[in-house]
């Protein structure tokens, strides 16, 4: 018989939900998805897509991130999130 350790049933980590967000903004497949890859420099994102991401992220896990925030690589987006998510 298996019994699940994980309380949550097939509910995807924050980094899970961050990184399809991220890959899905411009058809990325996830396994070139790092938490260390540069928004910019590794995956080509613009300001727009980098806004776009941002708004979206808001929006999944009711949070602001203000503007101020530096976020540069993907692991800068799930550590802001799962910081923020956690206190909602």
């Amino acid at each position: 018989m298996y019994v699940s350790t994980s309380s949550a049933h097939h509910t995807p980590t924050i980094e899970q939900q961050v990184f399809r967000i991220i890959s899905k903004r411009k058809a990325i497949r996830a396994s070139r998805v790092r938490k260390t890859a540069s928004l910019a420099r590794d995956l080509r994102f613009d300001t727009v897509d980098v806004v776009d991401i941002i708004l979206e992220l808001e929006r999944n896990f009711s949070i602001t991130i203000p503007d101020e925030v530096p976020l540069t690589t993907v692991g800068d987006f799930v550590r802001y999130v799962r910081d923020h998510a956690a206190a909602a």
